[in-house]
């Protein structure tokens, strides 16, 4: 086996113990780690979460005294800074080791290739770019909070095959069957908060709570420009926080209800009468909401394609046909005027959920 392969080999053990952190480690990215000598396997460990102990640390706990001179495999550059642990690079080099190869440079400008500058400094060999792109699509929401300075943002849409998200009647439960649910709520379970507009809230009047997955309920938020939204409103019979971002000049008699129902107001610039999506984008990843799911409706939707704003969409198409010129769909707002001007997906790909087709995409913005 060349060099190459076998770094390849235990590369790919670390992204997998890295994944293993996907529920609990934001805002912190995943991070996997292994310590190799003559061969075997000395060290393993993977982050949990913000504050607890960093893969590398947890690798060489378990590796002790064969670490000297052994090879460490990490998904993310280790880091030299102290945060809310101590620098990773220094207990690497307090533990013998000879060699790093690390995935990927870690984006974040406290690091940055800081961190493998220190370990050449004092004498460690080290390799990066193994795996990296692997590595870049485990992490990008780590990637892009960190680098844009706002969430990763996921569309969700489930629609019949005609494109519709209701019937004339407003009547949408359940277009998509009971396996894709399912796949909606550990979807969920893997985000920190899940956005709708105030359309939704008084049409369909939600829960968007995680039910049938393991994971925590995320944040609940409102685009509800002029604070519409209803005091009864079943988002306040749960104990995840509800956020509501509405324009600096909406009522504060009715902001006064809602905060007594439980909901925290963000009031937010407007654009053209509506919330600035950028300025609420910005104000959640301030929160360190890093992953952002919008589940609807169709102006909502609209308005994040309009500001550039999706990087994934994950779209149910049911089997049905419902057909009526007034019936909502997934997209509204005033949509493009050509072709050229159309959203194009990138790396899609489609897989059965029961009687349902789930495709997943990324989008491809022409800048």
């Amino acid at each position: 086996m060349t060099d190459l392969s076998q770094d390849e080999q235990w590369m790919r053990m670390a992204l997998r113990l890295a994944a293993r952190g996907r529920l609990t480690t934001r805002p912190n990215p995943m991070v996997g780690a292994v310590v190799v000598r003559s061969g075997r396997i000395v060290g393993s460990g993977f982050h949990r979460a913000a504050g607890k102990p960093h893969a590398e640390i947890l690798a060489l706990r378990q590796a002790g005294a064969s670490a000297v001179g052994a090879t460490l495999y990490v998904s993310l550059e280790p880091c030299a800074h102290t945060g809310r642990t101590p620098p990773c690079a220094e207990a690497i080099a307090a533990a013998g080791i000879r060699r790093v190869v690390a995935a990927m440079i870690d984006p974040n400008p406290k690091t940055n290739g800081r961190g493998l500058r220190w370990l050449r400094g004092h004498g460690i060999r080290t390799k990066v770019g193994i795996l990296g792109e692997e590595a870049k699509r485990l992490n990008e929401v780590f990637i892009t909070w960190i680098r844009k300075r706002r969430p990763f943002v996921t569309v969700k849409v489930a629609q019949s095959l005609d494109g519709k998200i209701a019937t004339r009647t407003g009547e949408s439960r359940w277009i998509s069957g009971l396996e894709a649910r399912a796949w909606v709520h550990r979807l969920r379970a893997q985000v920190d908060a899940v956005l709708i507009g105030v359309e939704t809230v008084l049409k369909d009047d939600p829960l968007l709570t995680v039910h049938s997955a393991k994971g925590n309920n995320p944040i609940r938020v409102v685009l509800d420009s002029h604070l519409r939204t209803l005091a009864n409103a079943r988002l306040f019979s749960s104990c995840s926080p509800v956020l509501i971002a509405a324009a600096r000049g909406a009522s504060y008699q009715k902001e006064k209800k809602l905060r007594q129902a439980g909901a925290e107001i963000l009031r937010l610039p407007a654009r053209d009468g509506r919330v600035d999506l950028q300025a609420l984008l910005r104000q959640l990843a301030r929160r360190e909401i890093s992953h952002l799911l919008i589940e609807g409706g169709g102006e909502t939707i609209a308005s994040a394609f309009a500001a550039r704003a999706v990087d994934r969409v994950c779209w149910i198409v049911a089997p049905l046909v419902v057909g009526g010129r007034q019936a909502p769909t997934a997209v509204e707002g005033m949509g493009v005027s050509s072709l050229n001007q159309a959203v194009r997906l990138k790396d899609l790909s489609v897989q059965h959920l029961g009687p349902d087709l789930l495709l997943q995409g990324y989008v491809h913005w022409n800048r």
